[in-house]
């Protein structure tokens, strides 16, 4: 089978997703086609090369609908022959991307491609696309009779059933928080990060350089301070054990920002003498209890390790998102994973979510995260709404 590559990935910074955010001023188009555009003049290849661009968002209402991904192909100046379509698997959309974009590659329909993705989550907020409307028809409903639950008490089931300490869901945000500080003041993100200019409250523009959700004075004993975020009366009588853990610091904000990678079939890549900097090795995508929602990610590293042929001991990093911290922790109880791996430069917790970007960020940042540590293979996975999870093995090159 034909090797697929990644030549290069980049991300934008990302911004708090609310009003007055660092990039709540750009349309998610144009955030979307500066990563494009980022992508292309950083590898220098001939954009009408490219045979698709392959891209995920989670909002698809509003400023970020109607194939979004094709607005945003056209305005990072692609040729008008160059196909766009956009995808979701909810927040591992983009991962999903990179996925469709491999095995393109891999089978011969593709020879370069691009997979990427965005969210402006302070201009489309998150839930837009439901409204308050019933999304899962009477069928599922009969399958599941006593209800699904939001992603949030999904995460204190969580923590429940892994007997999680509030204290541990604190510790492990703290501790994402200081090593995303670190990676900014060691320059460990300056080549993945395509710094842009956004309007400031109707003035000029203004240079956005870094990740705006990373707090470098966080720390455990702030962190305790704060309230569940996901308590309230009706959860409560349903679920009389819960611990009542999860706060808004020990889980993911809402973010902005995007994300591109360019995939070529290894034969590609070195007619267009291009340096490949990793070979997509192996992927996996699975389904899990949509109760629990957010374990996808135990199964689909063990069938993607099952398919690679590779132990757990074998992954040099991981990037495992952190949409909650009872996640990650959950995943590294389940298979007694080294946490030094696990999101050597911080996790979203610190450094944002922005959900249909988030799967091309984690391997823009795997990508990184390998050849600063001189690691072979690296692991990234995503938790997903409904009980999905996609993992996806690199090896550097």
């Amino acid at each position: 089978m034909r090797d697929a590559v990644i030549v290069d990935a980049v991300r934008t910074p990302i911004g708090k997703g609310k009003p007055g955010g660092a990039l709540s001023g750009v349309h998610p188009v144009d955030l979307h086609a500066h990563a494009l555009r980022s992508l292309i003049e950083r590898t220098g290849i001939d954009p009408a090369l490219v045979d698709d661009v392959i891209s995920g968002a989670v909002g698809q209402i509003g400023e970020q609908s109607s194939n979004t991904a094709r607005w945003a192909a056209l305005a990072a100046g692609l040729p008008e022959s160059v196909p766009a379509v956009t995808v979701d698997r909810q927040c591992g959309s983009s991962q999903q991307a990179l996925h469709f974009a491999a095995q393109g590659v891999q089978s011969g329909a593709y020879d370069l491609v691009i997979a990427s993705g965005v969210e402006s989550m302070s201009r489309v907020p998150i839930g837009s696309q439901t409204a308050g409307r019933d999304f899962l028809g009477s069928e599922v409903a009969a399958r599941y009779p006593d209800g699904l639950v939001p992603q949030g008490i999904s995460a204190e089931l969580i923590a429940q059933r892994w007997q999680l300490t509030r204290a541990q869901l604190d510790a492990y945000a703290a501790e994402s928080h200081q090593r995303a500080a670190r990676a900014w003041r060691e320059g460990r993100f300056a080549g993945e990060v395509a710094a842009l200019k956004a309007p400031a409250d109707g003035g000029a523009p203004v240079p956005v350089t870094g990740d705006e959700s990373v707090r470098p004075g966080t720390t455990t004993e702030i962190l305790a301070g704060l309230r569940p975020a996901f308590r309230d009366p009706h959860w409560e009588q349903r679920f009389p054990d819960l611990g009542w853990k999860v706060t808004a610091g020990n889980s993911s904000p809402v973010n902005d920002g995007s994300a591109a990678v360019l995939i070529a079939g290894a034969d590609t890549a070195a007619r267009l003498g291009l340096r490949a900097r990793a070979r997509l090795h192996t992927f996996a995508v699975t389904g899990d209890d949509p109760l629990y929602m957010l374990t996808g990610v135990i199964p689909a590293t063990r069938k993607a390790l099952g398919r690679a042929g590779l132990a757990l001991a074998d992954i040099d990093a991981f990037e495992v998102n952190e949409a909650f911290t009872s996640v990650v922790l959950a995943w590294q109880a389940e298979l007694g994973a080294d946490l030094a791996k696990v999101n050597v430069n911080g996790g979203a917790t610190a450094l944002g979510h922005p959900l249909g970007a988030s799967g091309a960020r984690l391997m823009t940042t795997l990508l990184s995260v390998l050849e600063q540590t001189g690691g072979r293979y690296g692991l990234q996975t995503m938790c997903e709404a409904g009980g999905l999870a996609n993992a996806t093995i690199v090896e550097r090159l």
